[in-house]
């Protein structure tokens, strides 16, 4: 029926049917940066592939949907046998296929892997957060591996497969699986050492049955999860998988789901150890060290997962300005909008270049010896900072769509429930920031190759220069260093991005964000930006053409 007290007119058309990795100016800069010149067109077309199924209708209402249809855990069939499935809308299916078929999980062993499955990963999560977790586990579960090259040998091939199936069978019958892992217990949280889960040896060599519980498991629908429990030796490693070879189910029993902020299309729940099957990965009494490359891995998908939600925000209030008019005019040619959309797209540019500089470094790492050190500072510096600012840009991009954003369908609520869960997930804040602690007080290579990679831009810009001296005389200075550990993670992670974007920028972006973020010429809030700057470029580098 046709209105008849109005003309609907002045609403912004819904950002829909564009290539989210072309669209995404500083992204697809950074993939060519970071790929061999061979490589170039065949990662660019993969991606834009993805970037064009990323942001078409389809893509978007499966988002919707699987956040609209949360999991359901059904612990017993109707014969009252215990089950423990956990129930998806076939949605999540949907995006969790496209992304093991996209190569998601595929980093570790073809040409610029991390770098094309870091871009991967930052278009397709824009499609929707959730589903980002099993990926991620999946593909951070490798390197735990290869600790054991007879595990590595039988489980990695289905980890990076191309191919996604669901339901719960031997691992050797599927094509591809998913992997969780299951670290954090009720009386311990992140200090692991406190765990309690019991692992007992069996008289096969490397097999022990677990009795015990974790307070935080995601995916749970997994074939497999790497766990860490006390064994004679000490807190170890062992993979759990949910079937046995035999086809029986292994003892995983599932309490409950959480009922989460956000994140809703993900099954994070709470599970039973009691007589579980486990094989040891890596040595009795060096769990940590054998599950913390998985923790590395997984702490990096949280800097891209960040930058994504950063991304898809600033694209929308962009997108929305760029249409909405008020007061005469355009949003986006306003003064103080343009100021608003400039400050978030400069968030959103400094994430993502750092990301895909940390994910070539993983590319490199294998025969560098100094990424691998540059790594060991950078990561859990990057997971502290980028992440704590995500959830700050996510709540003003929704304000820049006024009541608009507000509401369910503008897809901006869910964007800002998302936002806060990567600066928990591996780790919240203080134990990113005690890592890097940890890091400067024992691995002094660590610190020289973090210089060493700020230290290519110095020389560029008086204010980056300044910040690395001031930078340099916190590091000199250890007295109360813990109590003070997050404002020099801060100001590394800071001073990183300024030099990533001085090197790599156009002149107008690494311009405003030295003169922001490292000169002081900035307020509390966003849109506190030096007026004289070349904003409407930068505004303008951040929209994304439909």
């Amino acid at each position: 029926m046709a209105a008849t007290t109005h003309t609907v007119t002045n609403q912004a058309p819904p950002l829909v049917g564009y290539d989210v990795f072309t669209a995404d100016r500083a992204l697809a800069e950074a993939v060519e940066r970071h790929t061999a010149p061979e490589l170039v067109d065949e990662v660019r077309e993969e991606l834009a592939g993805l970037g064009r199924t990323a942001g078409s209708a389809q893509a978007q209402e499966w988002g919707v949907l699987a956040n609209e249809n949360p999991p359901e855990l059904r612990t017993h069939d109707r014969y009252g046998n215990r089950i423990d499935e956990v129930e998806f809308h076939p949605s999540w299916h949907r995006l969790l296929g496209k992304a093991v078929s996209a190569g998601l999980t595929d980093a570790w062993g073809r040409p610029a892997g991390h770098v094309r499955r870091a871009a991967g990963f930052l278009v397709w999560t824009q499609a929707e957060g959730g589903h980002g977790c099993p990926i991620s586990m999946t593909h951070a579960a490798v390197p735990a591996l290869r600790t054991d090259p007879a595990l590595a040998a039988e489980w990695e091939p289905r980890l990076t497969s191309h191919v996604y199936e669901e339901g719960l069978r031997p691992a050797a019958q599927k094509g591809g699986v998913l992997f969780g892992m299951g670290m954090t217990e009720k009386q311990g949280g992140s200090d692991v050492r406190a765990n309690t889960t019991s692992a007992v040896p069996l008289s096969a060599d490397g097999e022990y049955v677990l009795t015990g519980h974790k307070w935080f498991c995601s995916a749970p629908m997994s074939d497999g999860f790497l766990v860490l429990a006390q064994a004679p030796g000490g807190l170890t490693c062992f993979l759990v998988p949910r079937v046995l070879a035999d086809g029986t189910r292994n003892v995983f029993a599932i309490q409950r789901l959480k009922d989460k902020l956000g994140n809703k299309s993900n099954a994070s729940s709470e599970v039973e150890f009691d007589g579980t099957w486990a094989r040891r990965v890596g040595e009795e009494g060096r769990g940590v060290r054998t599950i913390i490359e998985m923790v590395a891995a997984t702490r990096l998908d949280c800097v891209i997962g960040s930058a994504a939600i950063m991304r898809q925000a600033v694209a929308q209030a962009v997108h929305h300005a760029s249409y909405r008019s008020a007061f005469g005019g355009l949003l986006v040619e306003k003064p103080l909008m343009r100021n608003v959309l400039a400050d978030l797209a400069l968030e959103s540019e400094a994430a993502t270049t750092l990301a895909l500089r940390l994910a070539a470094a993983y590319d490199a790492a294998p025969d560098d010896a100094e990424e691998r050190a540059f790594l060991r500072l950078a990561v859990p510096a990057a997971k502290y900072w980028v992440t704590k600012r995500c959830t700050p840009v996510a709540g003003e991009a929704l304000e820049c769509l006024g009541g608009n954003g507000y509401v369910e369908e503008s897809g901006m609520p869910r964007l800002l429930r998302e936002a806060p869960l990567n600066s928990i997930w591996e780790g919240s804040g203080n134990v990113q920031a005690l890592d890097v602690l940890r890091a400067l007080q024992r691995e002094p290579q660590a610190i020289n190759a973090f210089l060493q990679e700020v230290g290519r831009a110095r020389g560029a810009d008086h204010r980056l220069d300044a910040a690395i001296k001031d930078l340099l005389t916190e590091l000199s200075d250890l007295d109360g260093i813990e109590a003070r550990a997050r404002r020099l993670v801060e100001r590394m992670a800071l001073v990183l991005q300024g030099s990533l974007l001085v090197r790599w920028a156009p002149p107008e972006v690494a311009d405003a964000f030295c003169a922001s973020r490292l000169g002081g010429d900035w307020g509390a809030a966003f849109g506190t930006l030096p007026h004289s700057l070349d904003l409407a470029s930068v505004v303008e580098r951040a929209r994304a053409e439909v």
